[in-house]
């Protein structure tokens, strides 16, 4: 309702704008008064354009409150200038409650393919804390753009990188080779052997992957030569049609199953699983070069460091740069030795994206079934019938953490340079950074910590050495904490109704905590602070809704008889109520209910899901003051219980919705 009253405003000031000074502004900041006894929302216009006018704001705002009162958008009742020349704006608080009771609000989404990128983790051992942050950002951008019940959204494919042919993969087959003796045949017989004592894949190459990180550098003699096997063996992978590759493509796709399934117990599912294998066998690259080429992107150096090189300028350049000898600072695309880069497959996988890398697409196999779709594994076979299309983007966005930030705008900078500048305007790298753990979280894993790293705000993991949590260890922690509380507060209820709440309130705390900080904050995750009842949590919010259940529950009524209820509340007493000192208080409650589209649009043009995180705990807050504050149940008069049985629905459908965008489902009891 509020982004509805919202737009329906600015655009009867562009229209003013227009008529009065001929003037075009094409962003109108919105912002809210301090108290809601000033009105709902504020406009600080007429500052934008004191200077252009040259007048005093609130001369201004003076001129622009006579226009609008003339003829009053819909849901507005009165114009006021405010301070300097603020225009406050308020609303018709009984017409905007019935339309928020209603569930009426302005809609999101338009026409184009939006392709969301996320997880993307090596699949050489199990996925681990940092991960975690990956997907649950990028699982939860998706739903906030993905069509649904709320919105009609945009279509959108969920995409999972899997780089099956990197160093990573490399390093696990170098030691089943080197430290456990193992062939091809052999490796098979290993994991027939862990499937059947039911073991894990993912968890006995995370500590594979750690001894031979350590091995390669153990023997200062061997040192070259160890590093040299590894070489030889990431070539093999490339390559392709031999054993090594073969090894390769057993343990990757064995650790990949294990990945979703690790990811699907947080809720988080994919449409498309594209394979480095599949980008070099297919030749995305032969396609991708000859098109740089002919675009005057991709030039061989002749001379310099790069000489036999194929470089490209980088983002920022200056044009002159390189006029007088070869530009030093170019990157490298091609390797003299004939080697493509990351970045330049890279780019050939981001020209698929857009379908701008003609003749080329995938063959595709189905990898996995989920209750609601396929989700499709990258093949080369390209003469499959079954052909779900996904290189169509309209947009793109890539959640890879910071450290990429330099790769991403070479990428951006590439498809600019060959004149795709609307893909390069519609690409995103959502990126974060990273997570570690704080002292006492490493202390509740098991860990030990010197004297020194207990002082510290957080420590770093690393799987190389070992040091890190594993995800489905995190999640298995989390609920088994949730558990022992639920059990203590409700031994009534069946162990599986128990095993439910917990795996709620378990996934709620991770995913609520790894998204309540903004994309650029360093996350040091913590059990306690996660889980608790108390603060910024996801239990918190969960709590809250349970209680507005509870009060519903207590009353006898359902949704649907509730707002029928206040939809029959006189005009004359419901407005009494909205306006009076105490109906101030409870109005606030409403307004900020009637906010979440204005949040996930403000989510979605932002690239911030934190948003929406402190959304749900703004609301939840002001449902519990509420709680605190009026006594629904002991109410004695029937307009005012109807009014307030109505706040407490309309804010917890909100705090479910504002949930189930990020990811998190509301438990029964707690």
């Amino acid at each position: 309702m509020y982004r509805t009253i919202q737009q329906s405003l600015l655009a009867r000031i562009q229209a003013i704008l227009q008529a009065k000074y001929g003037v075009e502004l094409t962003n109108l900041a919105v912002e809210q008064p301090p108290s809601v006894a000033l009105g709902e929302l504020a406009l600080p216009v007429a500052f934008e354009l004191a200077k252009r006018l040259r007048k005093a704001p609130r001369a201004i705002a003076g001129e622009l409150a006579a226009e609008l009162a003339a003829s009053l958008p819909d849901g507005v009742t009165g114009v006021e200038v405010a301070g300097a020349g603020y225009l406050n704006v308020r609303l018709d608080r009984a017409a905007a409650a019935r339309n928020i009771a209603a569930d009426r609000h302005a809609d999101i989404g338009g026409p184009g393919f939006r392709l969301v990128e996320h997880t993307s983790i090596n699949p050489n051992k199990a996925a681990h804390i940092g991960h975690l942050r990956n997907a649950i950002l990028g699982d939860t951008f998706q739903r906030l753009l993905r069509r649904d019940s709320y919105k009609s959204g945009f279509e959108v494919g969920v995409q999972n990188y899997i780089d099956n042919t990197g160093v990573q993969v490399a390093d696990v087959v170098v030691g089943l080779v080197h430290l456990e003796g193992k062939n091809l045949e052999s490796t098979r017989a290993r994991l027939a052997e862990l499937a059947a004592k039911n073991e894990r894949i993912d968890f006995y190459c995370w500590d594979l992957y750690a001894r031979v990180s350590q091995w390669y550098t153990a023997d200062a003699a061997q040192a070259a030569a160890r590093k040299q096997i590894r070489l030889d063996t990431l070539h093999a992978l490339e390559a392709g049609g031999n054993e090594t590759a073969e090894m390769a493509e057993l343990i990757s796709t064995a650790v990949l199953r294990r990945h979703l399934e690790t990811m699907e117990r947080l809720g988080i599912e994919y449409d498309f699983l594209p394979r480095e294998s599949e980008i070099l066998s297919l030749h995305f690259w032969d396609a991708a070069r000859t098109l740089m080429i002919e675009k005057g992107v991709l030039y061989e150096e002749t001379e310099g460091k790069n000489k036999g090189c194929w470089v490209m300028r980088r983002a920022g350049a200056d044009a002159e740069q390189g006029a007088d000898g070869p530009d030093e600072d170019a990157k490298v695309i091609v390797r003299s030795n004939g080697t493509v880069t990351y970045v330049g497959k890279d780019i050939a996988y981001h020209l698929w994206k857009f379908g701008l890398l003609p003749g080329k697409d995938f063959g595709y196999e189905r990898f996995r079934e989920y209750p609601s779709h396929t989700c499709w594994v990258s093949t080369a076979d390209t003469s499959r019938h079954e052909r779900p299309t996904f290189g169509h983007a309209d947009a793109i966005y890539n959640v890879i953490d910071s450290r990429q930030n330099d790769p991403q705008t070479q990428v951006i900078q590439a498809l600019r340079g060959m004149g795709f500048t609307e893909a390069a305007d519609h690409y995103t790298h959502f990126s974060y950074e990273m997570v570690a753990l704080t002292p006492r979280c490493a202390l509740d894993m098991g860990y030990e910590v010197s004297e020194e790293d207990r002082k510290r705000a957080y420590i770093e993991v690393s799987g190389r050495k070992g040091f890190g949590v594993k995800a489905d260890d995190l999640l298995d922690k989390l609920i088994a904490a949730a558990k022992a509380e639920v059990d203590e507060r409700h031994p009534e209820l069946t162990d599986a109704e128990r095993e439910t709440i917990a795996r709620q309130i378990g996934v709620g705390a991770l995913r609520y905590f790894m998204l309540r900080f903004t994309r650029n904050t360093v996350i040091a995750f913590d059990f306690k602070d996660a889980l608790s009842f108390e603060g910024e949590t996801g239990p918190y919010v969960q709590y809250a809704i349970v209680r507005a259940a509870n009060i519903l529950r207590k009353a006898g009524a359902t949704e649907a008889e509730v707002v029928a209820a206040f939809a029959a509340i006189p005009g004359d007493a419901l407005g009494a109520i909205l306006t009076s000192e105490e109906g101030s208080s409870l109005w606030e409650t409403w307004l900020l209910a009637s906010k979440l589209s204005l949040v996930i649009e403000q989510c979605l043009t932002t690239s911030e899901p934190a948003y929406l995180a402190k959304y749900a705990f703004q609301l939840a807050q002001q449902f519990n003051n509420f709680y605190h504050r009026h006594h629904v149940l002991h109410e004695t008069d029937p307009t005012r219980k109807a009014f307030l049985l109505a706040t407490s629905v309309v804010a917890q459908r909100e705090m479910i919705r504002a949930l189930g965008f990020l990811g998190i489902e509301a438990p029964s009891v707690m």
